[in-house]
């Protein structure tokens, strides 16, 4: 594991980590709000035919939490700090991967930088709009965008909000040692944070329809999260879309079917990188 500081957009300082060879088809690991990148430890076996990069986003994990919203609620910052990751380490047309608002992310870097630097995206349980360009038929009823606590500045009841929304995003519960550490997590991410990253309103489905590269989006059927709707909309708008709806599955999909999520990331990443060749 290689770990890196990368100064991102308004010079916020990230927490980047890579394993495998570098001279590996790149997958850029995106987490979702208030998570970091522990979220993706189940697809650390990737890092055996793959250069896999995590980051912990601006204001999550290790990376620096500025507490300013203008640090969050502007697209330019995120689209900064994914084409720093992508130059800092010398990335050879990375595949983007969101989970969540992952997809917002990577929406805001094509909106800036274009698709030309990345060889395709994949979305897991992603969103297509925040703010008030989102429509009620997008979330499902474990939303964070319902539960006003999650946003308080009172710690007992925003800490049983967070509970309460970290057990939502399995269909299944996951081991109790598990939940503990996804919920301490969650909490290290402040209420301004959390309040200033969905304060854009922003529809970035035309991003997506404009997308010249490859898209897969996986989304769990039972996603009481992110709509099974959304990803179905985002992989028809996409030129190259494609999708994978797993049956039995929440709004976790590479932690609860992790085996079928790093087959079907890889299946893409063969297919995508071989068509780049």
């Amino acid at each position: 594991m290689r770990a890196h500081r990368i100064t991102g957009g308004g010079g916020v300082g990230l927490h980047v980590t890579d394993q495998g060879s570098v001279d590996a088809p790149a997958l850029l690991l995106i987490h979702g709000w208030a998570q970091d990148r522990d979220c993706w430890q189940k697809q650390a076996p990737l890092a055996a035919t793959h250069r896999l990069i995590t980051l912990d986003l601006r204001g999550h994990g290790q990376s620096d939490a500025p507490q300013v919203a203008e640090m969050y609620n502007d697209t330019a910052m995120w689209a900064a700090d994914i084409n720093a990751i992508i130059t800092a380490l010398d990335l050879n047309k990375p595949i983007l991967v969101g989970w969540s608002f992952g997809s917002r992310v990577i929406a805001s870097y094509l909106d800036r930088f274009g698709d030309t630097a990345i060889a395709g995206v994949v979305l897991a349980g992603g969103v297509i709009t925040t703010g008030k360009a989102r429509e009620d038929w997008m979330v499902g009823p474990s939303s964070p965008g319902l539960n006003r606590d999650l946003y308080t500045e009172d710690d007992d009841l925003r800490a049983a909000a967070t509970a309460k929304f970290v057990r939502a995003c399995t269909l299944d519960p996951l081991d109790d040692t598990l939940t503990a550490e996804i919920i301490a997590a969650n909490m290290r991410v402040t209420a301004l944070v959390r309040r200033a990253i969905f304060a854009a309103n922003w529809d970035f489905r035309p991003v997506y329809a404009a997308l010249t590269k490859p898209l897969l989006a996986i989304h769990g059927v039972e996603d009481t999260v992110v709509a099974a709707l959304c990803g179905i909309t985002v992989s028809e708008l996409a030129p190259k879309g494609d999708l994978r709806l797993y049956e039995n599955t929440g709004h976790s999909p590479f932690v609860e079917q992790p085996e079928r999520f790093n087959q079907d990331l890889t299946d893409f990443a063969t297919l995508t990188f071989g068509a780049a060749q």
